[in-house]
């Protein structure tokens, strides 16, 4: 298969995560191994590469051949190195009073063929301290994660054509015509030269940085100038037609999300089965979260089921527990329940038959049915033991796993220290804090009480007024994520305030109805978890036909990266490079 028919085979793995740019990679990656342009006995006529080849070949001729080349190359082609060709130690000499150009990291740009902006300023303002180059020079990033994103240029239209920049780049200079600064461009900007060099790299974490060693002796495919001219010229004609594909996709993707939108919103405004086929219509995809959240929210809104007037109102149910719990305060020592909090922006008008309830009269009849985890001294790491009273932390409540090999205990007497921190089956579980806060669980039926810990929101629902299941939807619906941004409070980290977060309005329907609503929710979710696992199949499937393509086109296994495979090279190879 060639490329032409690899470019024509788009359709099929459109889909695969960052088709086109893998479609980029590839093609730098064929270019510099010959696979993009032809080979003719007229290169090698060239005088200047054959002075090169003579002078290059007798100094490399019967030395140490260095480790194999990372994978084949034409016969006609050489393995050299940048240094063979150039040097990468360079300074200017310029007059202080020159205008010259000044180029930042953030001008240079990580796309093949986007040229580096500059900014103008005088040679005394940048000639120390900064890194020289000028009109020609082939620039590459050298600190992470700059060079793993590819920043390199050809530095073209300089004012004076000179200029300085960053301190983080490494610097090539041709001292010869036998290579051409965009196609030195082209080879260091390939996934296998980054990844190759990332292995090289050295410093601390968020400050590593590649040696000007790998940078100006690793191997190098080095083709006649002719050739080079031609696989420059090949690259930018594919490249170009990367962009049209890229265009093109992104126009569909616009295509589809608009129609996406028109059918979430017309199942919103009309949650019929109808229109529910339109939001599952295979011509387009809505984002499984965004169908979880429109789920949500019109569960909370009295949407998603038919009312029936035959339902005891929300509001009676929830006065007759109210009444109940007024006449028990005293024996049961608890405060009297905190009043629900509206607003017009967060209490939108209710359905017949509902009402708003705070969490704090959704509760149980005792005094700790809506708490936090222990926090300072009350619970330390030190208290932790391999066996006894299990712990529940805010990431068991955000992977809804309890139990397993990182569960941590503590001894039944801490246990009973902490008894008023204690999680039943059935209780609902609500993180204080995160990007959002406002993870929800139900402590399962099957688990043993256990103590939550600091950062978890214990609530234990009344269930004669409300449904734990209908409850934890509702508090992950946008209506209450909304509220919750109002009741967060802390600088470096927000957390929920316990205060204000008993007098939030929950939206209340009738108890039949919130039974109906459970059952309606869960149908749907059960569709959505089965879009997400064929959208995740048909992605997969599509980066496996492109990772299957680029083998054939490559030589390399399928599914490896088109740079982790290495083969012995046909090309001549040049001096040891023992470093390597």
């Amino acid at each position: 298969m060639d490329l032409s028919t690899f470019f024509q085979k788009f359709d099929q793995f459109a889909d695969a995560p960052d088709a086109v740019a893998k479609m980029r990679e590839l093609v730098l990656e064929l270019a510099v191994r010959g696979q993009l342009s032809e080979r003719s006995s007229d290169d090698q006529d060239d005088p200047a590469w054959r002075s090169f080849l003579e002078e290059f070949d007798n100094r490399i001729y019967g030395s140490d051949p260095g480790p194999p080349p990372p994978f084949a190359i034409p016969n006609e082609w050489r393995w050299a190195c940048l240094e063979d060709v150039g040097t990468t130690k360079v300074r200017n000499a310029v007059e202080d009073h020159t205008r010259v150009s000044f180029v930042p990291m953030a001008l240079i740009s990580s796309t093949y063929g986007v040229a580096a902006q500059t900014e103008e300023r005088t040679w005394s303002e940048i000639k120390k301290g900064f890194t020289h180059f000028a009109e020609g020079d082939v620039v590459m990033a050298k600190i992470t994660p700059c060079f793993e994103n590819a920043k390199s240029a050809v530095m073209r239209n300089l004012i004076n054509g000179v200029g300085a920049g960053t301190t983080e780049l490494h610097v090539f200079r041709r001292t010869t015509e036998v290579i051409l600064p965009d196609y030195a461009l082209l080879y260091i900007k390939t996934r296998g030269f980054i990844t190759r060099g990332e292995s090289r790299m050295t410093g601390s974490a968020g400050q590593k940085r590649v040696p000007r060693d790998y940078f100006a002796t690793s191997p190098f495919p080095l083709p006649p100038l002719a050739e080079q001219k031609r696989v420059v010229a090949k690259v930018t004609e594919l490249m170009a037609l990367c962009d049209r594909l890229e265009a093109q996709q992104q126009e569909r993707e616009t295509r589809h999300a608009a129609l996406a939108r028109a059918s979430l919103s017309r199942f919103a405004e009309a949650p019929t089965p109808a229109n529910l086929e339109w939001i599952f219509h295979p011509s387009y995809t809505i984002p499984p979260a965004d169908l979880r959240k429109a789920i949500l929210t019109l569960a909370v809104q009295g949407k998603l089921v038919p009312q029936d007037p035959n339902d005891e109102p929300a509001e009676d149910t929830l006065a007759k527990v109210l009444r109940a719990r007024e006449r028990q305060e005293k024996a049961l020592r608890i405060k009297e329940p905190a009043p629900v909090e509206t607003d017009a922006e967060h209490t939108p008008d209710l359905p017949s038959g509902w009402c708003y309830a705070s969490p704090d009269q959704l509760t149980a009849f005792h005094k700790n049915a809506l708490t936090i985890g222990p926090f300072g001294s009350s619970l330390l790491k030190s208290d932790y033991t391999d066996e006894g009273v299990p712990l529940v932390f805010v990431r068991d409540i955000r992977s809804e796993s309890f139990g397993g090999s990182e569960t941590r205990f503590v001894t039944p007497d801490k246990a009973e220290e902490l008894a008023s921190h204690t999680v039943r089956p059935g209780d609902l579980l609500i993180t204080k804090m995160g990007d959002p806060p406002g993870d929800t669980a139900i402590y399962p039926r099957d688990r043993p009480p256990a103590i939550i810990t600091a950062d978890c929101i214990k609530l234990t629902p009344h269930t004669d007024v409300v449904s734990p299941e209908y409850l934890r939807f509702t508090i992950r619906a946008s209506q209450i994520a909304d509220q919750f941004a109002g009741i967060t409070l802390g600088v470096a980290q927000q957390k929920v305030s316990l205060g204000r977060f008993r007098c939030i309005a929950v939206p209340l329907p009738p108890l039949a109805e919130q039974r109906r609503i459970v059952a309606k929710v869960d149908q749907l979710m059960v569709l959505v978890d089965a879009l997400e696992t064929q959208l995740a199949a048909s992605r997969a499937t599509a980066a496996n036909l492109l990772s299957a393509l680029v083998a054939e086109l490559t030589g390399t296994p399928a599914r490896a990266s088109i740079s982790a495979s290495p083969s012995s090279g046909t090309g001549r190879r040049g001096r040891p490079r023992k470093s390597l």
